[in-house]
This record gives C-alpha cells, sequence and structure tokens, in this order.
C-alpha cells in the first residue's frame, strides 16, 4: 500500500485534502514489528508522532520489583504517542509499549507536523479530542488499579472491551486485571448466576449491560 494511501486509511486525518495528505507523506514512513518485539520503553525521548496501523500493542509499567503492570490496549487506527505538550519538540515516552501482533504503523516528523498543521490550525482540535481521550482512558486506569474492587474490575472489562476478554485466556484476564484466577472465576460464575452474562464455550456474552454497568458506576467519582 501506498504512503498517502495509508495516510488516508487513519480516521485521525480523514479530514486532509490531497495536497494536505502529500506534505504529510513527505516527512513520515511506515515501519512493520514482529510479535513481542518493544516498540519502545519508558523514559526514552523521541521528536515521532505514531499511530498503529494495523496490529495490536500492550502497554505497561514496570514497578520496583520487576513486575509488570498492565495498563491498557492499544487498536489498530489509533494514536500511540503520549503528548503531554503540543509545544514541546520532544516526546516522553511515560511507560514501556510491546507488540503483541505482528503489526504496522505510522511514524511522523513530530517537529515538521507542528509546523506544517498544528502552527497552521490544522488538525489541532482533533489532536486535542485525542489527547483528552487518553487523559479519561487513564483516570480509568486509576480507578481500576486504585478504587475498584474485584467484582468493578471484571464488569468494567466486559462492558469496555469484551472481544479481548474473549480472545484472552482467562489467566491472562487475571494477569491484567491485578487478580486471582480463583477470584476472576468466582466473579464470573456470580455474574452469570444473576443472569448478567451468559458463558457458552468460555465465550462471554453481555445479558444486561446495565446492571453490569451498574456494579462500577459511580466508584470512585
Amino acid at each position: 500500500m501506498l504512503l498517502e494511501d495509508t495516510i488516508k486509511n487513519i480516521e485521525f486525518f480523514e479530514e486532509l485534502n490531497e495536497k494536505q495528505v502529500n506534505t504529510l507523506a513527505s516527512f513520515s514512513n511506515v515501519s512493520t514489528y514482529p510479535k513481542n518485539s518493544i516498540l519502545y520503553y519508558e523514559t526514552e525521548i523521541n521528536n515521532k508522532l505514531m499511530f498503529l496501523v494495523d496490529g495490536l500493542i500492550k502497554i505497561y509499567k514496570v514497578d520496583k520489583f520487576g513486575n509488570e503492570i498492565f495498563l491498557y490496549h492499544i487498536y489498530k487506527n489509533s494514536m500511540i504517542s503520549e503528548l503531554s505538550s503540543l509545544d514541546s519538540k520532544e516526546i516522553q515516552c511515560f511507560s514501556n509499549a510491546e507488540f503483541t501482533q505482528n503489526s504496522t504503523i505510522l511514524v511522523v516528523d513530530y517537529e515538521k507536523f507542528k509546523e506544517n498543521f498544528l502552527d497552521k490550525n490544522i488538525l489541532t482540535s482533533k489532536l486535542i479530542e485525542v489527547l483528552l481521550k487518553k487523559s479519561q482512558q487513564f483516570q480509568c486506569i486509576i480507578n481500576r488499579e486504585l478504587v475498584f474492587d474485584a467484582t468493578a474490575k471484571v464488569a468494567f472489562m466486559l462492558t469496555q472491551d469484551l472481544d479481548m476478554f474473549n480472545q484472552l485466556k482467562r489467566q491472562e484476564v487475571s494477569f491484567m486485571l491485578h487478580i486471582q484466577p480463583e477470584t476472576l472465576s468466582r466473579v464470573l460464575k456470580r455474574l452469570s448466576r444473576n443472569k448478567t452474562i451468559s458463558i457458552q464455550n468460555s465465550k462471554v456474552t453481555i445479558l444486561n449491560k446495565e446492571e453490569l454497568v451498574s456494579i462500577f458506576k459511580g466508584i470512585g467519582v
């Protein structure tokens, strides 16, 4: 696929005209990564704005004991970079990023992107919108890690990321939510008995989303 076509297929850039796409392509490139490779480590600094074209990325941190703390997944057609300022010429990584599938990313020179687009008020509101969503995502992570009990954690993941929940093994889900596998099993059985969810061949189907949302809604607010 041509670089210009790759750019057009990313929702973030959908409002750009042909000339603008060509300009963006002049300081962008596409890179591919195999499963389990690392995109960046925490504290690294770069000057690139990155988007996931295809694949899946796991974002995580490591505590002082060397334990991995899962934060969230990044799905295709999403911005990867964690920006703390629109004016900065450098982008600091606040966590680690690992590819969990063979993946393709679009890499954009941020300084040139700012000069050719943001400084001309092109895509500025789009970028702010993405950053606000990331901020909201981090608020959800704080609730999940510091406020939610096991039942709320499971209910939240089921409502927010059901496809991923069903793709992963139960042990992997437990690891992500930082609960014991036995605890996850008890929570799922309880939700199934209450007719909130249905479980067939290890796949979860939500029967009562309002009830599921009520489990975590308001907690930590």
